[in-house]
């Protein structure tokens, strides 16, 4: 019961995160819940106790994601006014306090469970690194992969906000109306 419920609430947390990466009109709101959406599939592999795999989901994807964090806040004029509009922030706040309340509950059920047992059980002359190359390459290869394709965008979208902002410089915009 307590996998079923933690599954479908980092389901839906990882939606909604990158449906606010897709959706958002602001670059650093977009990469902010990219970050978060990062964050929140590590805990799909803490669930299915690859701890290994979930600390390093945490340290090297979302770390690249605070990567382009920076070079994004480098790229955008941060000392302008932002206004913001939002219609319903009652509905934001009450989601954010009850996602906040789910998240605690969740991290709190293993304590009154029962014991989990591991599915694969440990091999005899098999090293740590090994174990965690022959489950990562069977049982999860699919949420690896996807970890990386979410890299990969990541940083394509990197290269594409430096490119557009690189096209805009007060030198080619000179050339461009034959001042220089």
């Amino acid at each position: 019961m307590f996998e079923a419920i933690a599954f479908y609430t980092f389901s839906i947390l990882v939606i909604g995160m990158f449906g606010i990466v897709v959706f958002s009109k602001n670059a650093l709101y977009a990469m902010s819940a990219l970050a978060g959406g990062m964050i929140f599939i590590s805990g799909f592999f803490f669930l299915l106790d690859a701890d290994f795999l979930g600390v390093v989901q945490i340290v090297v994807y979302t770390g690249a994601v605070m990567a382009l964090y920076a070079f994004g806040m480098m790229f955008f004029d941060s000392t302008r006014d932002v206004k913001e509009n939002i219609k319903f922030k009652k509905i934001i706040y009450t989601l954010s306090v009850l996602s906040a309340i789910f998240t605690i509950f969740i991290l709190m059920a293993p304590i009154f469970s029962t014991k989990i047992e591991a599915i694969y059980p440990t091999l005899q002359g098999v090293g740590n690194v090994q174990m965690i190359g022959l489950i990562l390459f069977t049982k999860y290869l699919v949420p690896f992969e996807v970890a990386a394709i979410m890299l990969l965008a990541a940083m394509i979208a990197g290269i594409i906000l430096v490119k557009v902002k690189m096209e805009e410089t007060p030198t080619n915009i000179e050339v461009a109306r034959g001042e220089k």
